[in-house]
């Protein structure tokens, strides 16, 4: 199914970022230092987030824990 990876649907970056209110430089600058999830390779060039990765994020923000 489009838009799913092994069962669990896959985000794009201008979704991620939307969800997350977060810049594409700031995305990638809090994966670089281990702070956000990371993107799974979808294919030759492209990346996507698992949706389930980016929701605990968030929770886990919202919830003031320490990422």
């Amino acid at each position: 199914m489009k838009g799913e990876f092994m069962g669990q649907r896959v985000m794009k970056l201008p979704e991620v970022m939307r969800k997350t209110g977060l810049s594409k430089s700031s995305i990638y600058a809090y994966k670089n230092k281990g702070l956000f999830p990371c993107p799974i390779n979808i294919g030759p060039r492209s990346v996507g987030w698992i949706e389930e990765d980016i929701s605990n994020w968030i929770e886990r923000k919202r919830d003031g824990v320490e990422i």
